[in-house]
């Protein structure tokens, strides 16, 4: 079991940056892909970026690419996701989630655990 706690987000003007985390418990938390997903007012949830167990491996959506980086840290079970040049249309609860699969993965259906989510709001 893996239980996640996001935080980090908040108001920010457009062009802005904001770095949120995800503290993970659970002694296992090394071997698990970690994702970041959103989901806007009236949208569903959608995937934004995953980190494979190592960090060797990395997706993300198109429309994060080259202005969100993701990263962990397996010593303090956290995954990280950099925002930068942020724009209104990146408005949305972010969550964070795991998965046992070996592989970095986009599909939300692979993940089996998530956090409550984090408001990320950034005004025009």
């Amino acid at each position: 079991q893996v239980q996640l706690v996001e935080s980090g987000g908040g108001l920010v003007q457009a062009g802005g940056s904001l770095r949120l985390s995800c503290a993970a418990s659970g002694r296992t938390f090394s071997r698990y892909t970690m994702g970041w997903f959103r989901q806007a007012p009236g949208k569903e949830r959608e995937f934004v970026a995953t980190i494979s167990w190592s960090g060797r491996t990395t997706y993300y959506a198109d429309s994060v690419k080259g202005r969100f980086t993701i990263s962990r840290d397996n010593a303090k079970n956290t995954v990280y996701l950099q925002m930068n040049s942020l724009k209104p249309e990146d408005t949305a609860v972010y969550y964070c989630a795991g998965t046992s699969s070996t592989w970095a993965t986009r599909d939300i259906n692979d993940y089996a655990y998530w956090g409550q989510g984090t408001q990320v709001t950034v005004s025009s």
